[in-house]
């Protein structure tokens, strides 16, 4: 039997828009036992919140991680070849032969491909190996305090509450991730109550030990929040010279022939249907790797919002799906984390959103940079480079 978690309504209602009339920072305690008086006010029993909040405590470990991230922060090529290693591919094949009947099942039942999911798989935990050793409860409860992200942590909180009370969670013994993700998949535990499925049909989910129903689960939910069966997500090109290249990037759709018109081709194979729409994106500039991306890659900034991070899993479900390797071409130098928060801060102080200044070259710093390159005159394919940052 495949159980599928639903909310539970009396309970859980309204968990994404909690956060918003929500407060953070302040004495640590006192936000816990806010956190207990809105639970109560959910209708939770008291002595179920009482041992849930028990052991509550802030972790100085999950503030420090939040704020490193500092793989983020490298270009695409250096990033993508970090991540994919002939290890992981190796290993996401032999996964995938041992596992074959349940990626046939979320291809079947969900419209997942096998790629998609070992490529997550592998980044997320190396296939189940490394899990993360935080507390769930005092991550989630620490990053809700701080106030970088209340409206996303807040309702996590809450969420595990109530897989606390469906038995699914130990407030003092369930570790995961720093951001208070959980399992072989790394799902927050809204994902969990939300899409979670017992694949192996034993009547229980267990994210952490059980590959069926991480992989299920994921599947479940990169179904519910728009995954398209039989579509593709990426796949590599090349653009001519000539290329507007203010048309790259995310914010531009055009069919898969208006590209062809265009010049753009496959680097390999054939492109997919011509009635598709797609956008195609450069993350290392004109002169670096070329993709056309499709509807099912946007999908994936549900599951990390990262640029850089989709782009690679995307990349490497390609590879396992038996893409070729991408031609790397030779991009111009691009700015280190200081260069790139002095850039950050000249285009905000110009008007544009970047998204905030991180250091980290995400959509929103690569749209703005897109946009100051054109009105400058240079390629605008939103790379910044040093000569970009010494004209502002």
């Amino acid at each position: 039997m495949r159980l599928v978690l639903g909310l539970a309504a009396s309970l859980f209602l309204g968990l994404a828009n909690a956060a918003t009339a929500q407060s953070c920072g302040g004495n640590f305690g006192n936000f816990v036992s806010a956190l207990k008086t809105e639970a109560a006010q959910r209708g939770y029993d008291r002595g179920l919140v009482d041992n849930f909040f028990r052991n509550a405590r802030q972790e100085q470990s999950v503030i420090n991680a939040d704020r490193r991230q500092g793989i983020f922060q490298r270009p695409f090529l250096d990033f993508s070849r970090a991540l994919i290693s002939q290890n992981r591919m190796n290993a996401g094949r032999a996964n995938y032969d041992r596992f074959r009947s349940v990626f046939d099942t979320a291809q079947q039942q969900f419209g997942v491909p096998p790629g998609i999911l070992l490529a997550f798989w592998a980044f997320e935990t190396d296939f189940g190996a490394v899990q993360g050793d935080f507390n769930t409860v005092n991550a989630l409860i620490t990053l809700a305090h701080d106030c970088r992200r209340p409206d996303l942590f807040r309702p996590q909180v809450f969420a595990a509450l109530e897989m606390y009370r469906r038995g699914m969670l130990d407030p003092a013994q369930t570790r995961g991730a720093w951001a208070g993700e959980i399992g072989m998949v790394q799902k927050l535990p809204s994902d969990i109550i939300n899409y979670a499925v017992d694949g192996d049909g034993d009547g229980r989910i267990d994210l952490q030990r059980s590959a069926p129903d991480a992989l299920l689960s994921a599947a479940s939910m990169l179904r519910a929040k728009g995954w398209r069966a039989n579509e593709p997500w990426l796949h590599e090109v090349t653009i001519p010279q000539g290329l507007d290249l203010t048309r790259t990037g995310l914010r531009t759709e055009l069919t898969v022939n208006q590209w062809a018109q265009l010049g753009v081709r496959p680097a390999h194979g054939a492109l997919p249907s011509g009635a598709l729409n797609a956008s195609v994106i450069l993350p290392q500039g004109h002169r670096g790797p070329a993709f056309m991306i499709f509807h099912n890659f946007r999908v994936l900034f549900e599951w990390n919002q990262s640029f850089i991070y989709v782009t690679t899993a995307a990349y490497f479900a390609t590879r396992l799906s038996g893409a070729p390797v991408y031609q790397a071409g030779n991009p111009e130098t691009g700015l280190d984390q200081d260069q790139m928060r002095q850039l950050q801060t000249k285009l905000s102080q110009r008007g544009f959103n970047v998204g905030g200044v991180t250091g980290i070259l995400g959509a929103n710093t690569r749209a703005a940079v897109q946009d100051i390159q054109a009105q400058l005159g240079m390629p605008a394919d939103g790379w910044p480079t040093p000569q970009l940052l010494r004209m502002l």
